[in-house]
């Protein structure tokens, strides 16, 4: 070998322009100068050492030789050897420090050409192990690398603790015409903290977060932090029994919470430790997070998501939501999560204007922005940005386990005047309002979710009479496995906050549901959006006394559990908190110190057990062969009696008395003959009631009405509801 100085071979020419470039990070491809290059039978090594006194480029063996300055504290030097050299950099500086370094630019690119092509095919279904942040070992070298999509960017360098958020020495490199960017960084791993400086196409330097990471400082911090699952799943028995089960045919009764509010002070690991009893005890099968991507404004709930890929930190890190996950699978409990594609906020230091231009955001504001949320609008006919987003709900659907995803504000992406006035809107390329690029990205994100992960669940909150949002994506449909039956929930709650003397008068939008129960596959929610904003507890919408109040609840709920399609109560409303929900405080656990409303609680834990035990309340929630009327017109009395029936002809007969006063010796139309046992009555005094009903059985004894061809004499306790079994 012949190094440094004691070798005259001309080395090539640099321009001024290009030196400076690389000199200040600013150069869209540092890589071309900077690191290893043949020279003839040698090799050019080059370094960037701004303030260096003295630079030395140190072989394996221990062999070094020192480099010169060339100009703006690139140095160089030249080495003849066969193979390529690899070496490490020791920068002396004026105050006699040492420092020996691995040189990030003498490595190959961590991103390969097939994640390019899919990249930029926006096809790319595992985005999130190419882009981002990646602790990797690189021959015996270990670091991180660095990856993120900035096309309109003229350069783009990585800060963080690791380099005293200076970029100038880690600036990256553009890998094609995709605009991906690129950097290895030898020596730095899990737990560091970074961001990317993005010199955009007017010359001006912006600092971003990593669309990408998948972990984040705790807000009000912003920065990306380095993260390296160490989390080993123990839930195969779960998943396997997942992939085998009709979602359709199941029961699925629903716990929605809020994790920051469910109790206070938690983190992901002793939330674990309190919720899955109490979700045991209650009888759910699922539990429903809000959203938990990173948010910086913590009264958003969730619904304002900057870190995509992150869950938030204030819980703990990933692998503690992981956990969490995990110990509820083996519990036997399944886990949705709350998930936000159809808009981002607008915070300079997050996705919006990304890299100096609109790019996840649709440039035009008539599509490009939600007038009432103040929120950018994706857009969702970028083939990257689409990649974006179904690649983020498969990572949530794989890395996490999630059992489902409860894709939020539906009807925002499907209309293009969504919120808007006049002509404040673009309409598609036909003249409608159909956003079209919406539905596609709908379409292929809910497709690809079922084809990679059997057993999952896509849900739909779509407030709109919109045909076949859970139809097969073959046949136009937007393919999501359920839809929130908002229209339900708001024609039931009207009715239920009258006063029993006015009930009659709007029977209909008890009855009014049975008419479009088939057309979706339904789920039937009473969430946090009926709890908030001025809306009140669940128990503080129903008229009259406090138990008046606590029986209207119990009512409605069996009514609830008893209609077709699966259900979801938000936290809370399983033991009737007083006050409407605040993210602020903790649910009021205090109340089931007081036994009208731990007898309520014990209502819920009933009714899910009774749902459990009988397949006729689920099993056919979205074949008409599942319900039948007995008399669903008994408006004067504001009584509904109905039927129930599972797949082998098994019935469950349902009388629900939504007036102040019971109703004896009701003639109730039964399909069999003989003793029918009252398996639920939300009277009794064990759920705090007065104890009216039918002493556990009634018998069918009597000639047949409603269409039924036998009856039996049932009491109907007031604001009450009972179910019957027929007897073995």
């Amino acid at each position: 070998m012949v190094f440094g100085k004691k070798v005259e071979l001309p080395l090539p020419e640099i321009d001024a322009d290009t030196l400076w470039k690389v000199s200040t990070g600013s150069h869209h491809n540092p890589h071309s100068v900077l690191g290893v290059h043949p020279h003839g039978d040698s090799w050019i090594v080059r370094t960037l050492k701004p303030t260096a006194a003295k630079v030395v480029a140190e072989l394996d063996g221990g062999i070094e030789f020192e480099l010169e300055h060339l100009s703006n504290g690139i140095w160089q030097g030249l080495v003849k050897t066969k193979k390529t050299p690899d070496y490490r950099i020791v920068a002396t500086y004026e105050d006699g420090n040492h420092w020996r370094v691995d040189d990030p630019y003498h490595y190959l690119p961590t991103v390969g050409e097939l994640d390019l092509h899919l990249i930029g095919e926006g096809r790319h279904e595992e985005l999130w192990k190419a882009l981002g942040s990646q602790v990797r070992k690189l021959g015996s070298s270990e670091g991180t690398s660095f990856a993120v999509w900035a096309p309109n960017a003229q350069a783009v360098r990585v800060v963080g603790d690791f380099n005293n958020w200076n970029g100038i020495s880690h600036s990256m490199r553009v890998m094609g015409g995709n605009g991906v960017w690129e950097l290895y960084i030898p020596g730095i791993g899990a737990g560091t903290k970074y961001k990317y400086e993005i010199l955009t196409k007017w010359g001006q330097w912006v600092t971003k977060i990593d669309p990408l990471a998948r972990h984040t400082e705790t807000p009000p911090a912003t920065a990306s932090i380095v993260t390296e699952s160490k989390h080993k799943w123990d839930d195969d028995k779960w998943i396997k029994a997942r992939s085998k089960r009709d979602a359709l045919k199941a029961p699925m009764s629903i716990y929605e919470l809020h994790v920051g509010s469910w109790r206070k002070d938690l983190n992901y690991r002793t939330l674990a430790d309190e919720l899955i009893p109490y979700i045991k005890q209650l009888g759910f099968t699922h539990v429903e997070f809000m959203p938990v991507a990173e948010h910086p404004f913590a009264p958003s709930w969730g619904y304002q998501v900057t870190g995509y890929f992150a869950p938030t930190s204030r819980f703990g890190s990933p692998d503690d939501l992981k956990y969490l996950i995990e110990q509820l699978h083996k519990a036997d409990i399944g886990v949705i999560m709350d998930w936000v594609p159809a808009h981002f906020p607008k915070d300079d230091w997050a996705l919006a204007r990304f890299d100096g231009e609109p790019l996840y955001e649709h440039a035009d504001p008539r599509r490009g922005e939600h007038p009432d949320w103040g929120t950018f609008i994706f857009d969702f006919g970028r083939k990257e940005v689409k990649n974006f987003l179904v690649a983020n709900a498969l990572y949530w659907l794989e890395e996490f386990h999630f059992d489902g995803l409860r894709v939020d504000a539906v009807a925002s992406m499907l209309y293009l005047d969504y919120s808007r006035e006049g002509d404040n809107w673009l309409p598609n390329i036909h003249g409608g309002r159909e956003n079209l690029d919406a539905i596609a990205f709908m379409q292929e994100a809910n497709a690809t979710a079922y084809r990679r992960n059997p057993g999952v669940m896509m849900i739909a909150e779509e407030s709109t009479s919109w045909g076949g949002v859970s139809s097969p994506t073959d046949g136009g449909g937007l393919g999501y496995g359920f839809k929130w039956n908002m229209g339900w929930m708001n024609d039931t709650l009207r009715y239920i906050e009258k006063d029993p003397a006015h009930r009659k008068y709007h029977h209909g939008e008890l009855t009014f549901s049975m008419l479009y129960a088939y057309d979706e596959k339904f789920i039937l929610p009473i969430s946090h959006d009926e709890v908030v904003h001025g809306k009140g507890s669940l128990l503080s919408k129903m008229p009259g006394d406090r138990w008046q109040q606590l029986a209207n609840v119990r009512a409605y709920l069996t009514f609830m559990w008893a209609h077709p399609g699966k259900q979801l109560l938000f936290m809370g409303s399983e033991f009737g908190q007083q006050s409407e929900w605040n993210q602020e405080h903790g649910l009021e656990w205090w109340i089931l110190e007081q036994p009208s409303h731990q007898a309520l609680s014990n209502l819920v834990s009933t009714l899910n057990r009774l749902y459990l035990e009988n397949p006729a309340m689920w099993e056919l929630d979205h074949d008409h062969r599942g319900f039948t009327w007995i008399d669903g017109g008994a408006a004067d009395a504001n009584v509904l009696t109905f039927i129930r029936w599972d797949e082998k002809g098994n019935p469950i007969a349902v009388a629900i008395n939504f007036a102040g006063h019971p109703h004896h010796d009701w003639n109730l139309g039964l399909p069999k003959k003989g003793d029918w046992i009252e398996i639920l009555n939300t009277d009794a005094q064990e759920f705090g009631g007065s104890g009216l009903g039918n002493m556990g059985k009634v018998t069918a004894d009597g000639e047949g009405t409603h269409g039924q061809p036998h009856s039996a004499r049932i009491t109907i306790p007031p604001l009450g509801a009972v179910w019957f079994k027929p007897a073995k």
